[in-house]
């Protein structure tokens, strides 16, 4: 409730300002979009990065290397699981109610970035 309190304040605040609202790794369960969509609104765009499990488990123990964490294989599949059992019903959700678009994420940072931008730019033409 707190995170979706902020998010509204924040988003109110800058409502003539702005074409629209970029929210990175929210919602994250299906309760969280439902909450959302009472309290705020439905969203017009959501944007799923779409990669392997063996891409997401090589880029979560290249992370903790560089970070105090300390994520090993058994962690990062225990984790990999918890995001798919979270994220396969708010993706069915999405698919059912609102524009959702996948965008390869199984590229460099670059090319993944510039295929997020390419994708809102056309979304807001």
């Amino acid at each position: 409730g707190i995170v979706l309190e902020l998010l509204k304040e924040a988003m109110v605040s800058k409502l003539g300002d702005t074409k629209g609202f970029l929210i990175d790794g929210y919602p994250q369960e299906l309760k969280d979009a439902e909450e959302f969509e009472s309290k705020i609104g439905e969203p017009k765009l959501v944007l799923c990065l779409d990669c392997s499990a063996e891409t997401m488990s090589s880029r979560l123990l290249v992370r903790s290397q560089s970070s105090q964490n300390s994520e090993n294989a058994e962690n990062t599949e225990e984790r990999i699981e918890s995001y798919y059992q979270a994220s396969n019903p708010l993706i069915a959700y999405y698919e059912s109610k609102t524009q959702l678009c996948k965008v390869d994420a199984e590229g460099t940072q670059e090319d993944i970035f510039l295929e997020i931008c390419k994708t809102i730019d056309s979304f807001l033409k």
